[in-house]
């Protein structure tokens, strides 16, 4: 009973600070503030700290990783989110990535905390076919692709909004060795032209969308680390899920709904690093392709066990 207790704290703590985090990134986003920087960074920390001692209390309550039901699944997604926050503005000092992360955070918590019933939020013992050495393996590598690719994606919503803004002029590629332009009203003006041409022609276009240039391009590097660093956790994932599949159903692969839509997600960030790496081209294209990512992996994570068919299907939503 106490352990109840101790989570509880935890939990409703940790949600609280969430909260008051998203609210101050939200503020410091539109007036950068200095000291609500400081108090949302401290503030995070501690509702990531919060939410680790309630991971570790259900760890040493069930005796097993917490990840046995969608309720813990949830919350080690919110710690996910809460990590690479922490992450970024280490090595971010603008901050731009603050507020998507915060808000992801508190979104996936307050779903656990405030939808999900009292009775999937309690600790139960593991099915059988959860009782394996690759639990930690296959759904903790498969969570943190789940909180990474997220995060990659919903920068690529925010690029893809940039691209449909009230300034139809945009820059493509990199500014300083392409030197690309494009308008609806224009033709496209590469690198086979003289730069002297273009810099007479475009001066004023260049002063007034620099930082907006500036901006694309950050969101664009980022989106690509961070969707290349999860979709390599997914890679593991879904390699690993096919050797405990193999042991624990006696096959490798059996086209069940949540390893379809598994690899179906797996191939549409590989288009996106495809286009991303081979083409260096950054555009609708590629960010779009990255956008439906976002879709597709709360499908394979919430939608197929909406259904409540297949081999994954543990009566999460039931």
């Amino acid at each position: 009973m106490i352990y109840l207790y101790v989570e509880q704290i935890f939990v409703y703590i940790s949600f609280l600070i969430l909260f008051l985090v998203t609210l101050l990134n939200l503020i410091n986003f539109f007036f950068e503030i200095d000291k609500i920087n400081h108090f949302s960074n401290n503030g995070m920390k501690f509702a990531f700290l919060c939410t680790t001692g309630f991971l570790t209390t259900r760890f040493f309550q069930t005796q097993h990783l917490p990840l046995g039901n969608l309720y813990e699944s949830l919350m080690f997604l919110s710690w996910g989110f809460s990590f690479l926050y922490l992450i970024s503005n280490v090595k971010n000092k603008k901050r731009l990535s603050a507020p998507v992360l915060a808000t992801s955070a508190l979104l996936v918590h307050a779903f656990a905390v405030l939808s999900l019933p009292h009775k999937m939020r309690e600790s139960m013992s593991l099915v059988p076919a959860l009782q394996s050495q690759w639990l930690m393996m296959h759904v903790s590598t498969t969570l943190i692709s789940y909180a990474t690719l997220l995060f990659g994606s919903l920068l690529a919503i925010v690029l893809l909004s940039i691209f449909h803004g009230e300034i139809k002029r945009y820059c493509v590629g990199n500014l300083t060795n392409n030197f690309e332009f494009r308008n609806k009203n224009y033709p496209l003006i590469s690198k086979n032209f003289p730069k002297q041409i273009i810099t007479e022609s475009f001066s004023y276009s260049l002063f007034l969308n620099s930082r907006k240039c500036q901006l694309i391009h950050l969101l664009d590097k980022w989106t690509y680390q961070a969707i290349s660093l999860g979709f390599s956790f997914l890679t593991i994932g879904i390699i690993s899920g096919a050797v405990w599949a193999n042991e624990a159903w006696g096959s490798y692969w059996s086209w069940d709904p949540k390893e379809t839509w598994a690899l179906i997600t797996w191939l549409i960030y590989a288009i996106y690093l495809h286009i991303r790496i081979n083409k260096k081209w950054m555009g609708k294209g590629s960010t779009m392709a990255a956008s439906m990512g976002f879709f597709l992996v709360w499908i394979c994570f919430l939608g197929v066990n909406l259904l409540g068919v297949g081999l994954h299907n543990y009566d999460w939503l039931i």
